[in-house]
């Protein structure tokens, strides 16, 4: 038996790095008050989601990894707590920008870095203007909490993201997230589709994920407002919620799973047994038809 405690957050953000900091910093101690053993942030959590706009000041927002006053921040809570903390930042490297996530063990090691690999753009979600798709692939990391894949946003639409890490021997899934309503649409609402599809990603892989997202509206500066929807989740290995927050208010959930008798659940269950890579050479290509 090899019990670990997850924890998802979701929070508000203003313009006030300092409070949003100790804002997340709180959460933290609360959800290791409750037994956890890793615990998620949001996405970009240290500042309103600036990607509404295409603004250049913005770019001040960006620290490099080596140095990183955020991560050193977090760093030194993990220690102090015991606990796994990805967490979300923007990166500035050399002359490009990524949206990342440090990942940080449970004795306050950094372990590695990941870069977003999906990065959309649309109204509201501008994030083309700031961010390079990520150049590290996906990974996986060895923690206190068991071997995790982390994806960013985005990321969580894609199968290929959850499949790759979980190849890779991922036993958690972890997915901050920005998300909520569409400037252009008001009336599509995003919440429902956001959850299935990473509860897909669970079942379809037999391993716990948790996705955690933002909540408040935060206004843009040329006339828009996203109101983000919260709902952040846990999902179990068969891609059921276990713990759901609601769209409006600051939250810590947790979940606890035996990673062992997940990992015999998933090796019993033959879906990684039966694939078929070799058939699946279209996948690795943008239009479907794949080179002979």
């Amino acid at each position: 038996m090899r019990n670990v405690t997850v924890a998802a957050t979701q929070m508000a953000c203003i313009w006030d790095e300092k409070a949003n900091i100790e804002r997340a910093e709180q959460l933290v101690r609360d959800a290791k008050d409750k037994g956890a053993d890793l615990v998620l942030i949001q996405e970009l959590f240290a500042a309103p989601y600036f990607c509404q706009d295409q603004i250049h000041d913005f770019f001040s927002l960006a620290q490099p990894f080596e140095g990183n006053t955020l991560i050193a921040h977090f760093a030194k809570l993990a220690a102090e707590l015991g606990v796994v903390l990805p967490i979300s930042y923007f990166e500035r490297a050399g002359q490009s920008h990524f949206n990342s996530v440090a990942i940080i063990d449970a004795d306050g090691s950094v372990l590695g870095n990941y870069r977003k690999s999906h990065i959309p753009d649309g109204p509201g979600y501008t994030e083309k203007f700031y961010f390079s798709p990520g150049d590290t692939g996906f990974k996986v990391w060895d923690t206190r909490a068991g071997r995790i894949g982390v994806g960013i946003c985005w990321d969580q639409w894609f199968p290929e993201s959850a499949r790759s890490m979980a190849l890779q021997g991922a036993e958690i899934l972890l997915y901050p997230t920005a998300i909520g309503s569409e400037p252009h649409d008001p009336m599509l609402d995003s919440s429902a589709h956001w959850q299935r599809v990473m509860q897909g990603h669970a079942g379809a892989n037999l391993i716990p994920l948790i996705a955690s997202n933002r909540i408040g509206t935060e206004e843009g500066r040329h006339g828009t407002k996203i109101t983000f929807y919260g709902s952040s989740f846990i999902a179990d290995a068969t891609g059921a919620k276990v713990a759901e927050a609601d769209r409006e208010t600051e939250t810590v959930l947790t979940a606890t799973f035996d990673l062992d008798a997940i990992d015999h659940q998933r090796r019993s269950w033959g879906v990684f047994r039966d694939r078929r890579p070799e058939l699946y050479r279209h996948l690795a290509t943008l239009d479907g038809h794949a080179v002979s």
